[in-house]
């Protein structure tokens, strides 16, 4: 999921990476969604922060968080939750 502020919206950069992971796993296995945090009362510690924020989930639990638009530690994490 990645977590974003209104005022500056979600990561585009990484939407690329996110596409070719799921295109080498597989869609079964890796969903990707955005999440405004002044909208969702859950995400309230991610208020106020300029970065960018990925949270990964695994069986409906929070497995995983990669701060920053750091796409080779990002990769790096999604692939060992896989």
């Amino acid at each position: 999921v990645d977590v974003f502020q209104a005022w500056c919206g979600p990561c585009k950069t990484v939407l690329d990476l996110f596409r070719k992971i799921r295109n080498e796993v597989g869609s079964d296995l890796l969903h990707f969604a955005v999440a405004e945090v002044d909208s969702i009362d859950a995400l309230e510690k991610y208020r106020g922060r300029c970065e960018p924020v990925f949270l990964l989930y695994a069986g409906g639990e929070l497995v995983a968080v990669v701060r920053g638009a750091n796409a080779p530690l990002l990769q790096k994490t999604i692939l060992e939750q896989l």
